[in-house]
């Protein structure tokens, strides 16, 4: 496959790479495998894959999304209960702590974990209830400031040709996929300045659509996510317009403010993501455009990686840390609201074991407060490059670029 770069280069896929599946290249089976359910027979068992730290779990899927807000059973219902940010009306999944686990189906409308001493929610957004629990969050963002960010997204299929890798190569290659590629899902957790989860619903995952027959991804990314639990057929017929979430995302509260923190774990891509939402354009061509647009729309931002860069003995992924620290998973792995519950956790144990000052252990972000791991002039931007070069050139697909320019028509 050939696209036309801007300024006219050309863009081809690269010889040493393992083919890459782009617009209208079918997938397999886009539909998630639901999570196993003794009482069910005609649910079908979830496979995990990799190291997951998944916990057992009991799901009640419904052939449906929707269902009545005081009724348990599975039905096929229309919803036509108005909600509560601690009760939804659709169909959801419980679980609890004991064990090796499963994938939770994203088309499920929530699903309610045993957390501590607490009950959590998960809760999906889609297009017919976007707007509705976006109002949840914009009154939610006043008492629990501190907003933990995942992305999913198809994968990385784009690299910068050069000779030699620039400072700003790992920028390039961020901004040529990020431009090339569309966000699939975006989870977002919530907390008050001590850590504390909002209580009832503190995550909400957010689904965006996706094609997997015309939009261009990655097929181990793909692959990953399906057994993660992500539904591409729900994707690709409920899915959120991401033009309409961005108008959305600008009046939540949740940008453009500096009392709202943002805490996310290497997350050059997901802010890369969020931007696009927010403008609806390309990214910046050079870097420092682009860090002066993250400036505007996140004030504060914390990248835990890049906190792990300044303490000595932390290494790895969110996983590997979060485990170090002790910090409990709710959920899934690759899904984005678990990913993003588990960034919380992680980060507030982090912070208060190696940036407490004082009697009173405050926490202090002077050292780590809008930086970004790989990325800008910090003293990681050399090690963001190797990290760059290994995860592109390993990659399932690298389509490579002509002289760095950015590929237009992605979306």
């Amino acid at each position: 496959m050939s696209s036309t770069a801007g300024g006219g280069a050309s863009s081809t896929l690269s010889t040493d790479s393992p083919p890459f599946n782009p617009r209208g290249i079918t997938s397999i089976g886009s539909q998630s495998p639901a999570p196993h359910n003794s009482n069910n027979n005609n649910n079908s068992s979830s496979s995990s894959t990799g190291n997951t730290n998944y916990h057992n779990s009991h799901s009640n899927i419904s052939s449906s999304s929707n269902s009545n807000a005081n009724n348990n059973n599975n039905n096929n219902s229309s919803m036509n209960t108005a909600r509560s940010r601690t009760a939804s009306p659709m169909s959801d999944s419980s679980a609890h702590f004991s064990g090796a686990g499963k994938s939770f189906s994203n088309a499920i409308a929530k699903h309610t974990f045993q957390y501590e001493s607490q009950t959590l929610e998960i809760r999906n957004v889609w297009a017919e209830n976007v707007e509705e629990e976006m109002s949840y969050i914009r009154e939610l963002i006043e008492t629990h400031p501190y907003v933990a960010m995942d992305t999913e997204f198809p994968g990385v299929v784009a690299r910068p040709v050069s000779e030699t890798y620039s400072p700003d190569f790992h920028y390039k290659s961020l901004k040529v996929n990020v431009d090339l590629l569309k966000i699939i899902q975006l989870g977002l957790s919530f907390a008050d300045e001590d850590g504390n989860f909002a209580k009832g619903c503190p995550c909400w995952q957010f689904n965006f659509k996706f094609n997997l027959h015309d939009d261009m991804f990655a097929q181990d990314s793909i692959d990953l996510l399906v057994n993660s639990g992500i539904s591409f057929d729900d994707h690709a017929t409920r899915g959120i317009d991401p033009l309409r979430f961005g108008e959305i995302l600008m009046v939540s509260g949740l940008v453009l403010d500096d009392r709202v923190r943002w805490v996310s774990f290497h997350s050059g891509y997901d802010y890369g993501y969020l931007l696009k939402l927010l403008t609806t354009q390309e990214l910046p061509t050079d870097e420092k455009t682009f860090f002066e647009t993250l400036k505007l729309y996140f004030p504060t931002i914390y990248d835990i990686k890049y906190m792990t860069s300044l303490c000595d003995g932390h290494f790895g992924g969110l996983q590997k840390l979060a485990d170090a620290l002790g910090c409990q998973r709710i959920g899934t792995e690759h899904q984005a609201g678990s990913d993003s519950l588990l960034t919380m956790t992680t980060y507030f144990s982090l912070a208060r074991a190696k940036f407490a000052t004082g009697p009173t252990g405050e926490i202090d972000d002077a050292k780590y407060k809008n930086e970004l791991y790989g990325y800008g002039g910090n003293h990681t931007v050399r090690k963001g490059n190797a990290h760059a070069h290994v995860h592109l050139s390993t990659s399932s697909s690298a389509l490579s670029v002509s002289n760095g320019s950015s590929v237009g028509g992605g979306e």
